[in-house]
């Protein structure tokens, strides 16, 4: 049932049992323990993007503008930063057979790093590089140690 059929008054009354239904003492002890936001540190991490996924049912003509979208949409998401830099080997490695035959997967060196620019929106950004390999076979994700 909706409350559409009920009077203005009634269906206040209905929001409002709603309302107090959804903060209990328990969900209100729930919401006041959100975790502080962490400190986002410098780090460089390998990573593989299987981008045969994300391309499935991507038209020919859009297959490589699109995969440098999903590497960009993949760092943002694991890096969590909003500025995104694509080195140019890594653009080359993804364009090397075309627009329409891109690689299946690429591993990608992503650094996190300190922003140098005082005027910059954003305190870090994300740098990606292309890390050539011979096989993805077991290859996992890794913290790289810069010295």
């Amino acid at each position: 049932f909706g409350s559409s059929h009920l009077g203005p008054k009634a269906s206040r009354a209905l929001e409002k049992r709603r309302r107090h239904r959804r903060t209990t003492p328990l969900a209100m002890a729930k919401v006041a323990k959100k975790p502080a936001r962490k400190t986002q540190e410098p780090v460089t991490r390998d990573y593989t993007v299987h981008l045969h996924k994300y391309l499935h049912k991507t038209q020919f003509k859009k297959r490589a503008p699109r995969a440098i979208r999903a590497i960009r949409r993949f760092a943002e998401k694991v890096m969590m930063t909003k500025d995104i830099r694509i080195d140019t080997k890594l653009n080359k490695f993804v364009w090397s057979n075309g627009i329409r035959n891109i690689p299946h997967r690429v591993r990608v060196r992503m650094s996190r790093k300190r922003n140098e620019d005082e005027e910059a929106k954003e305190k870090m950004f994300t740098l990606c590089q292309h890390v050539p390999v011979e096989s993805f076979k077991g290859l996992q994700t890794e913290v790289v140690r810069e010295d």
